[in-house]
């Protein structure tokens, strides 16, 4: 080992889902959205002018701020706005777990918030979810440095019911409850309803699953003022211009679009259901999802081995090499088309092979 190595700051990095360059796919591993993004949001696109961009963007990127708070119907100083909800929550992180108790999150859920506990030194404490892969609201009332809950769950797609996160964001007022929505829109009732009630309560979403601008990088978070106040200051001590010229843009575009956003949700939606069933007449198992993506688990065929037939015909899907769901592929929806392919080719698979 060089020397200057003992020096260096290491973790054991997040694994994202795989990205093939292939065009001839269907992509079902990284819960995107199959439909483009709002129309009104593309055409910003088209529209922009090349001399904008020779100028800094708006640190503040208040045009967004101000559709957002428009939109969820509070105030814009209680919105914050990042590179994706994973520089959010890295932030957050950053910003509100410096005690020296750990923090709180399930066992199995979004494999970056222990990526970020090592990282930034923050001590950690995985709570396990029941034998249904529920989230168990006592093991969070307790003391500890704060509180990290996905609501739907991922990768299993379970929704805990508002009425008990309330429980545990009152128990544990002394602390910061991150709420993490990323797949809210697609089943759940939001979190945001709470935050007149409590001022330890920061509610995280994105833009990358409903709305469609996984590749533009939008998250936001809302919270009381004085948590926006803290994270806006720990963002500009390291990077006043996180969001891009044309990326604020689109953003409010997008929320400008109600119609189209209503529409492709309601269509993945209804894909999401039909193919819970055509799933379970294959003899598939899995919690009821109320995300965009489905966790299943077939009795008799092995998950990696679904799953490597599957990548052999160009569909990918996404599996997790890990205790307690290595038995478990995550599915997304995609769209109907996408979806009929892959039922028809697991019907065919398995009628060959169980």
């Amino acid at each position: 080992m060089a020397a200057w190595e003992k020096n260096v700051r290491r973790v054991i990095p997040y694994t994202p889902g795989e990205q093939p360059v292939r065009s001839d796919i269907i992509k079902l591993n990284t819960n995107e959205n199959p439909y483009p993004p709002s129309p009104e949001a593309l055409k910003v696109l088209q529209n922009m002018e090349g001399q904008i961009l020779r100028k800094y963007p708006d640190p503040a990127a208040e045009e967004l701020i101000q559709e957002l708070a428009g939109y969820y119907r509070v105030n814009p100083q209680q919105v914050f706005v990042g590179v994706g909800s994973d520089d959010v929550l890295a932030m957050s992180f950053l910003t509100f777990f410096n005690g020296k108790k750990p923090i709180l999150f399930p066992d199995i859920t979004y494999s970056f918030y222990d990526v970020w506990a090592d990282l930034f030194r923050i001590p950690y404490e995985r709570q396990p979810l029941n034998d249904k892969f529920e989230i168990c609201t006592e093991d969070y009332k307790k003391d500890c440095g704060g509180i990290v809950i996905p609501n739907p769950n991922a990768p299993t797609g379970v929704e805990k019911d508002l009425s008990e996160l309330e429980e545990i964001i009152a128990a544990n007022q002394d602390v910061i409850v991150i709420i993490d929505e990323a797949y809210i829109d697609f089943g759940g009732e939001s979190a945001i309803k709470l935050l007149s009630e409590y001022d330890n309560l920061l509610v995280v979403q994105t833009f990358s699953k409903s709305r469609s601008l996984a590749g533009m990088r939008i998250g936001y978070a809302f919270g009381n003022e004085k948590l926006i106040k803290y994270l806006n200051d720990a963002k500009y001590s390291f990077n006043s211009y996180t969001m891009n010229t044309v990326t604020v843009a689109m953003g409010a575009a997008s929320v400008r679009d109600e119609a189209y956003f209503r529409e492709t949700i309601d269509k993945i939606i209804f894909t999401r259901e039909w193919t819970k069933k055509e799933l379970a007449r294959l003899g598939f198992v899995f919690p009821d999802s109320s995300s965009n993506f489905i966790f299943a688990s077939h009795s008799k065929c092995p998950a990696v081995k679904i799953f490597e037939a599957l990548k052999s015909q160009g569909i990918y899907v996404r599996y997790f090499d890990k205790p307690r769901i290595d038995n478990y592929l995550r599915i997304t929806i995609g769209t109907d088309q996408e979806m009929k392919i892959l039922i028809e080719f697991l019907k065919q698979y398995l009628g060959e092979n169980v």
